[in-house]
């Protein structure tokens, strides 16, 4: 089937409407450095609390498992709570809390587990 409408004509939905006339300056952006700072920074401390908890998590069932000796387990703890205070250090630092990167996925719920 042909037809002489354009793309556009045929699905006036998927256009792209841009009200500048000819010869106005292209439209810009105004981007606040710190706040795209804060936000990039606090993407990359959520995907690195993730990660946190699921080693945390790992551990716990290695632990429980008990196939660990004594000074593995001890040595497994302080390098866990390590890492916490690290987080707790950035989060402070960038000035977010534990909700700000505890992203909400919709209908999946929260990305992080409340404790």
């Amino acid at each position: 089937m042909t037809t002489d409408r354009t793309p556009d004509e045929r699905h006036p939905d998927h256009r792209f409407h841009d009200e500048r006339r000819p010869g106005d300056p292209p439209r810009r952006i105004t981007v606040d450095p710190e706040s795209t700072r804060r936000s990039l920074a606090g993407l990359v401390l959520t995907i690195v609390e993730l990660l946190r908890q699921l080693m945390e998590r790992q551990a716990l069932r290695r632990v429980d498992q008990g196939g660990l000796s004594d000074e593995q387990i001890e040595e497994l703890g302080l390098t866990l709570m390590a890492l916490e205070e690290n987080m707790d250090e950035l989060r402070e630092h960038f000035g977010l809390t534990q909700d700000d990167l505890n992203i909400d996925l919709g209908p999946l719920g929260p990305l992080l587990p409340r404790d």
